[in-house]
C-alpha cells in the first residue's frame, strides 16, 4: 500500500472516530503529497525517500511550532501541534535509539577517516542519508560533534 492509500485509510478512521486533531494532520499530509506529486517531474508516484522526507519535514515543523508556543506560554496551542506530530509520526519508519545512531556515526567516521570538526559535513551528509526518516538531524549532529571533538 502506498503512503497516500495509508493516509486515506487513516483519514476514514479519524472521520468515524470524530478525531479532529488526527483528521487535520492527515489532511495536511495528503495535501503535501499532492503538492509534491504535481511539483515533481511529471511522474505520478513519489519514491519512498521523498515520502519520508515530506513526513519528516512536517513532524519537524509541528515540533518547532510547539516549542515556540511553549516558550511563549501558550500550552493550549502547543499541545495540538504535538498531537498532530504524533499522528504524522505513525507513517515514518521506527526511530532509532541514540545508541544505534551512535554505532552508525562511529562506523561512518571510521570508513571516511574523519579526524576532526573539519570533516563534520562529510560525516553528516553520509549519516543523514543513511538514517533518513529514522533519526532527527539535531540528534545526529549532536552525536557527530561529540565523536569528532
Amino acid at each position: 500500500m502506498s503512503l497516500q492509500d495509508n493516509v486515506m485509510t487513516a483519514m476514514k478512521a479519524a472521520m468515524k472516530e470524530k478525531n479532529q486533531t488526527a483528521l487535520a494532520a492527515l489532511r495536511a499530509v495528503k495535501s503535501e503529497i499532492l503538492l509534491a506529486k504535481t511539483a515533481s517531474d511529471g511522474s505520478d508516484e513519489l519514491t519512498e525517500e521523498q515520502e519520508i522526507k515530506i513526513l519528516s519535514k512536517m513532524v519537524k515543523q509541528r515540533k518547532d511550532s510547539a516549542a515556540i508556543f511553549t516558550e511563549q506560554g501558550r500550552e493550549d496551542l502547543a499541545q495540538p501541534e504535538l498531537d498532530q506530530a504524533e499522528v504524522i509520526n505513525q507513517f515514518l519508519p521506527e526511530a532509532l535509539s541514540e545508541e544505534e545512531i551512535e554505532k552508525v556515526v562511529v562506523s561512518t567516521i571510521e570508513s571516511v577517516g574523519a579526524e576532526g570538526m573539519k570533516d563534520m559535513g562529510k560525516v553528516m551528509g553520509i549519516v543523514s542519508k543513511e538514517l533518513a526518516g529514522q533519526a532527527d538531524g539535531k540528534t545526529i549532529s549532536t552525536i557527530v560533534k561529540a565523536k569528532l571533538s
